[in-house]
């Protein structure tokens, strides 16, 4: 029996990398399809084509997926970065709306997150729980009151009305105050003995302890509001001002290679973030902090 122990987890593995190639397929589609030539990818792709074929009967009408291209390409990001200017242009909003609300949401969330976890003072357990019920609603719920108060602050169709509400999203919040929670409070104590205030605790001993969840927590904030759809399309009007998000479901209309390369190009920053803040990504997510 003890031979065949080994066997669920060969299974199991099996089955995790099986999935992990599935979800990965698109990716690698997306990268190699955007160095492929406008006609080959018309060859491959010729969706008109196929749904004609379909409709007559045809049992061969099938989508090409190629993976290695016949002849490597680059015009696709040529035309997306040099000679279609509204892409970087959008691009650069993207980046002028997200790196604020993550920013800004981090340093508020490692506040509130300290008071929640470490510090003790009356109603702290409920105001949290209240506090939570905010992350729990979906963004239609509050669209109308959030509508109406961006409009009475006169910030509508003003990025400001899509950093202000992000930097004090609840999300940020939970996910802190849970990591640090787990830091044992002993430090907290020594420090204390030593003198230290609690400005003093949070900035030299709890903050350098929650990287991991401040790593984690920049790149799920960066992925969420990276792909941002509702509150653009509401609360900016002018499509000038608008992300990248929004301008990426029209860029293919025209040329599915320049919908490739457009696509690969954007899902760029996210790949490189979370490569380079992978360990810490992990650690973060588990939320199991320092065991004491």
């Amino acid at each position: 029996m003890k031979n065949i122990r080994w066997i669920p987890k060969l299974v199991l593995t099996l089955l995790l990398g099986l999935l992990a190639v599935v979800m990965l397929v698109p990716i690698l589609l997306t990268f190699t399809n955007s160095l492929m030539t406008e006609q080959e990818i018309g060859r491959n792709y010729n969706l008109l084509g196929q749904m004609i074929d379909v409709a007559k009967g045809g049992k061969d009408a099938f989508v090409n997926l190629k993976i290695i291209p016949d002849w490597l390409s680059f015009g696709q990001y040529a035309e997306v970065l040099v000679l279609t200017t509204k892409f970087l242009r959008m691009f650069w909003n993207s980046v002028a709306l997200v790196v604020p609300i993550v920013a800004g949401q981090a340093v508020v969330a490692s506040l509130a997150a300290y008071a929640f976890a470490k510090l003790r003072f009356i109603g702290r357990d409920k105001l949290f729980m209240l506090y939570l019920m905010t992350m729990l609603m979906p963004f239609q719920v509050t669209l109308v009151p959030n509508y109406i108060v961006i409009d009475k602050l006169g910030l509508m169709n003003h990025t400001a009305a899509i950093i202000l509400p992000g930097i004090f999203g609840a999300f940020g919040v939970f996910m802190m105050r849970q990591f640090m929670a787990h830091i044992p409070g002993a430090y907290s104590e020594a420090a204390m003995m030593d003198g230290g205030g609690a400005w003093v605790i949070f900035w030299r001993i709890i903050l350098p302890l929650a990287k991991p969840g401040l790593a984690a927590l920049t790149v799920l904030l960066f992925v969420d509001y990276w792909n941002m759809i509702e509150q653009p399309l509401i609360f900016l009007q002018d499509s000038y001002k608008q992300p990248l998000s929004l301008y990426l479901a029209q860029i293919n209309k025209d040329a599915l290679g320049i919908g490739f390369a457009a696509s690969a190009l954007y899902m760029a920053p996210m790949i490189l973030l979370f490569l380079y803040a992978e360990s810490y990504f992990i650690e973060g997510v588990q939320l199991s902090g320092i065991k004491g």
